[in-house]
């Protein structure tokens, strides 16, 4: 058997080589399909018209095998890149966590980290094609960004989004894609795939029968805006169906989302790919049981336009559905023309010398520019939530520093979910020991875990009176990506299945604080977490806290920076911070009434856009038309002054309101940010230009409209909202729609 396969890989390279390599230019290619003078879709036609129905069907399988007679080698369209290449086997560079980057509010600096995301992602597939490796993770097809709106911060999976709101997610995610795709006219560095589609947000532990029903008004103005913008604007290769039923059927097999929305109405010829088992939930018992069994599942979803299954069963059973006359071999083909020509693309079957991305070499994992990136990216999205009586930047002459906490001394924490391994992860006790000076005495102890059980007791008082005599308590907690994420075996208090039961900051953790507070010393907490925690005692009785995230590999250099002045943050809230577990409405309604920024009635503890300066900033009025014609563009322009003393970033959003409309519509929407450099004393002019588009709202049906009425528009370095903690200040214009 091992000797039967040896000689099978041999000829396969064999064969290869001879194709693309050697072949002399006087002679023809064996098959059409080789010869990259033709064009893409020739080639691809001419490849499938050669294939047998078993050899079709396997194409179909994210573990495509190799078709040794025809020169084709085996594929697995399987590999992630949430924050930098995952999975591999390579050491490679980690990036702040999708919510943290997010967090950064700066899409130029998307753009390059998935740039360099996609060099590193080329590196990993052409060392492993030297190797003739072709498993999974080793692919250019990544399965990448998570698109899905983070409508509640009890899901677990809500780290992986780009947050709660559809404008920013859709911005941000655009920049992730073109810069991950390359801008060659020819071919993708790499092919990245928009999921999961759609209305998809948890709870985790019901997502494989989970049937959810919303009015045409919330997915439209919600859940499909940064869809459409990957699919139509940013031409994203890829979109994965989501696991859940979307109005009675499975996401993968939806006559609305897939036949009308994606492939009619945005036109996509991408490949759509399942999530992982996800047509098997077509028939399974413990699925939604909408077919019979595996024949069907498989036939209904490629007659949906899904082309691959993340999976090795039910796609199998489309050779007998032929058969069966359940769908056509020619239906068949249309799914094997999208993957094949997303592999063209990518320079699969074309000379190496051909596609300038085969040079890229191992010696660009973890390359200077890549780590410097995921340092800039993981300050950038720290942000200052509270700063009383400016206690930060800390001085670096502290004589006597306590670090406690959970996340003090992690490594793991950091690297979130869907990562990969760099060579040295950064913690926030190595990042803070950097910047005291040698003589400097450090107390460090974990203090608690991250969540308490029956089991353990901790003594408060006793972790306190250890650090009674210190200059500062540096405080590291929140919560870990072993609590939450993808449908995970966790049942803690205050956790279950990956998803959180209780948006407060575990208990244990709250009363070490409150311990450490009656020291008397002042006490920094700095949180770590890829969701909103609710911290009202620690808002209400702590003098500085901040949020980090998981920060990627250069985190605790990033944390320390921040706290010591090094780096002034201006990382602003993709989430809304909500005070209580009561401003939450059922998690499995999928409504978006009293949810997110744009349709919350209550009183957030940290409103969405927000976040602090070691600086100030101060808005000139807007210079805006008082008046505008339908369907066309706005332009506002502002000046910002930094009239602080430090250096800074501001990020400059800019919120519409509408007023006197009949239509529902959010209380405000962003429509427009920018992260801009200032320097101390210095004033920079912002131009925003708004598209009809964004100042049209959606209507009951879902279409967008532009009617007569007033437009509040509100720009400043957060929200124009007063009920959260510390509102910085907005400036604001109404203007009139005719």
């Amino acid at each position: 058997m091992k000797r039967s396969i040896m000689f099978s890989s041999l000829g396969l390279i064999l064969t290869v080589i001879l194709f693309f390599s050697f072949k002399p230019k006087d002679k023809p290619y064996a098959y059409k399909f080789q010869d990259p003078s033709l064009s893409t879709e020739e080639r691809v036609n001419d490849l499938i018209s050669k294939m047998t129905l078993e050899e079709k069907v396997g194409q179909m399988l994210n573990a495509a095998p190799a078709i040794p007679r025809l020169g084709v080698p085996a594929y697995n369209w399987w590999n992630e890149c949430l924050h930098g290449v995952a999975r591999t086997p390579f050491k490679v560079t980690v990036y702040p966590q999708a919510i943290a980057m997010a967090a950064t509010w700066d899409k130029n600096s998307m753009h390059t980290m998935a740039d360099y995301t996609a060099e590193e992602g080329r590196a990993v597939y052409n060392e492993s094609i030297k190797n003739d490796k072709h498993g999974i993770y080793l692919g250019l097809t990544y399965w990448t960004p998570n698109i899905n709106i983070f409508r509640d911060p009890r899901w677990g999976r809500g780290q992986e989004t780009y947050g709660e709101d559809p404008y920013l997610t859709g911005e941000m995610g655009r920049a992730f894609v073109t810069g991950l795709q390359g801008n060659d006219p020819k071919y993708l560095k790499a092919a990245g795939c928009a999921k999961h589609y759609a209305v998809h947000s948890g709870p985790e532990d019901v997502r494989h029968k989970f049937n959810t029903d919303i009015s045409d008004y919330d997915l439209w103005d919600t859940y499909l805006p940064a869809f459409r913008k990957l699919v139509v604007d940013a031409k994203v290769a890829g979109v994965m169906c989501a696991y859940n039923a979307f109005k009675g059927q499975p996401c993968c097999g939806s006559d609305l989302l897939m036949n009308n929305i994606l492939r009619n109405d945005w036109k996509f010829t991408g490949y759509v790919t399942s999530d992982c088992g996800g047509i098997d939930d077509f028939y399974r018992n413990n699925g939604h049981k909408t077919h019979p069994d595996a024949e069907s599942a498989a036939a209904d979803a490629v007659l949906h336009g899904t082309d691959v299954e993340c999976g090795k069963v039910t796609f199998k059973s489309l050779f007998q559905a032929v058969k069966d006359g359940k769908l056509t071999e020619k239906q068949l083909d249309e799914s094997l023309k999208r993957l094949f020509t997303t592999r063209f693309r990518l320079g699969m079957f074309d000379p190496v010398e051909a596609v300038k991305y085969n040079s890229i070499g191992k010696e660009v994992l973890e390359a200077p520019a890549h780590t410097a990136q995921a340092l800039k990216m993981a300050r950038q999205s720290v942000v200052l939530l509270k700063n009383e009586n400016h206690l930060l930047p800390l001085s670096k002459g502290l004589k006597k520093v306590a670090i406690l906490g959970p996340n003090a001394d992690n490594a793991v924490s950091v690297l979130g979910n869907y990562n990969g391994t760099p060579s040295h992860v950064t913690s926030a006790l190595e990042g803070i020991k950097s910047k005291l000076a040698p003589g400097a005495e450090i107390i460090y102890d974990k203090g608690v875990d991250f969540v308490g059980d029956s089991i353990t007791h901790y003594d408060y008082a006793q972790t306190a009176a250890k650090v009674k005599d210190v200059d500062v308590i540096i405080y590291v907690g929140g919560i870990a990506p072993q609590l939450e994420g993808e449908e995970m075996k966790v049942n803690k208090q205050g956790f279950h299945g990956g998803d959180k039961t209780s948006i407060l900051l575990p208990n244990v953790q709250t009363e070490l604080l409150k311990a450490l507070q009656a020291t008397g010393k002042p006490v920094v907490f700095v949180m770590m977490t890829g969701s909103a925690i609710a911290t009202p005692w620690e808002a209400q009785n702590l003098p500085a806290i901040v949020n980090a995230w998981y920060g990627g590999q250069a985190a605790g250099t990033a944390i320390a920076d921040v706290l010591f002045g090094d780096y002034n943050p201006a990382g602003r809230l993709p989430v809304t911070f909500y005070a209580s577990d009561n401003d939450l409405p059922s998690f499995t309604d999928y409504s978006m009434n009293n949810r997110t920024y744009r349709y919350f009635k209550g009183k957030p503890l940290y409103a969405f856009g927000y976040g602090l300066s070691y600086s100030t900033f101060e808005y000139s009025p807007l210079t805006v038309v008082p008046t505008l014609k339908k369907g066309n563009s706005l332009t506002v322009t502002v000046k910002v002054t930094n009239t602080g003393k430090a250096d800074g970033e501001e990020v400059v959003q800019l919120y519409l309101s509408h007023t006197g409309i009949k239509q529902k519509t959010a209380i405000r929407a962003l429509k427009g940010f920018e992260r801009v450099f200032i320097k101390a004393g210095e004033t920079k002019s912002i131009i925003f230009k708004i598209p009809a588009t964004d100042l049209s709202v959606t209507d009951a049906n879902g279409a967008l409209v532009q009617t007569p009425g007033k437009i509040e528009i509100s720009v400043g370095g957060s929200q124009p909202d007063k009920t959260t903690i510390a509102a910085k200040k907005t400036v604001t214009k109404t203007i009139q729609v005719i």
